[in-house]
């Protein structure tokens, strides 16, 4: 999947873990609001 900047970001879901519960969040879900995706990736992975 190639993503560019300035480019709409491919529809996709991820499990997230929001106010104290994990959850399955969808990017469409944010369609037309300004979103600030920022990922840790090695965070709740063990080493």
């Amino acid at each position: 999947m190639l993503v560019e900047i300035g480019k709409e970001a491919p529809d996709f879901s991820a499990d997230a873990y929001y106010q104290g519960e994990q959850r399955r969040l969808h990017l469409g879900d944010y369609r037309g609001r300004w979103l600030l995706l920022f990922f840790y990736l090695r965070d709740f992975t063990p080493l």
